[in-house]
């Protein structure tokens, strides 16, 4: 009897912008945060492209992710991009995480500090309990463009010019059937009641890769204090009049510090 049901995916849906020919050297790999996909990492990945391959994923529940046999916290999301690297064939890379995908960059790390290069934290999720919950689970929720525009300024600077554009895919993407109550899901996965399960800083700071982490003063989200007082080992880089979305806001400082930071390999 012939099984029909559908087979799992190897590995999360990508995008995958080519290097220099001539350069063999460790691919960057990008993890966008809550509620966002692998289209947020266009402009960065262009920008890599004269120096690093670089590789851009959709989470579990994101994106053309959406239907991802399991989704869930960070530890779920974790697995599968660790599964994902391991049917491309990506022996070692440098991971960059911005916001949750921050969180889940450091628990790879933290799983296999073999395979990991470098670790690039934007804003990274699980430095503290603090966390904007309301402003998360509301932008859950959002599906009308005007209300996604009014929520997505929060993310941002106070003195960033939201596109128009930005607020409307994400609209769009959000009206797709089974969106919005995924993304509630996730929600309720990463944030305990009104805070965020936290990661352990201290065995962080002990894994041998190069880290950076890189917040903005405006964070609405995930508030800059949780950046301050790590332990010395942690290259930590404070942007003033920068909110939560600094691969968006500065997008020329953050490919800088992640050029420096995959230098080793």
């Amino acid at each position: 009897m012939t099984d029909l049901r559908p087979t799992a995916p190897a590995h999360l849906p990508y995008h995958d912008q080519k290097g220099p020919e001539s350069a063999k050297n460790t691919p960057v790999v990008l993890l966008h945060g809550f509620g966002g996909d692998k289209a947020t990492w266009l402009n960065l990945q262009t920008a890599l492209a004269p120096a690093r391959r670089s590789i851009a994923f959709d989470l579990p529940g994101h994106g053309d992710a959406l239907d991802w046999p399991k989704i869930g916290n960070a530890g779920i999301a974790a697995k599968a991009v660790s599964q994902s690297l391991d049917a491309l064939e990506l022996e070692k890379v440098h991971l960059v995480g911005h916001s949750m995908g921050g969180a889940i960059a450091a628990l790879i790390a933290l799983r296999a500090p073999e395979r990991i290069a470098s670790l690039t934290l934007l804003a990274p999720g699980g430095f503290g309990p603090e966390i904007n919950h309301k402003l998360l689970r509301r932008y859950a929720a959002a599906t009308s463009p005007d209300e996604m525009e009014m929520l997505m300024e929060q993310f941002f600077g106070w003195e960033f010019k939201l596109p128009r554009l930005l607020a409307r895919t994400a609209a769009e993407s959000r009206a797709r059937p089974g969106a919005a109550a995924t993304l509630a899901a996730i929600a309720d996965e990463i944030i305990d009641g009104t805070t965020q399960k936290t990661l352990p800083r201290a065995e962080l700071a002990a894994l041998p890769m190069p880290i950076k982490v890189v917040w903005g003063t405006q964070d609405r989200v995930l508030p800059t204090r949780q950046a301050h007082k790590l332990p010395g080992t942690v290259a930590t880089h404070i942007f003033e009049r920068v909110g939560h979305m600094p691969h968006l806001e500065i997008p020329q400082e953050v490919t800088r510090l992640i050029l420096q930071n995959t230098a080793c390999v």
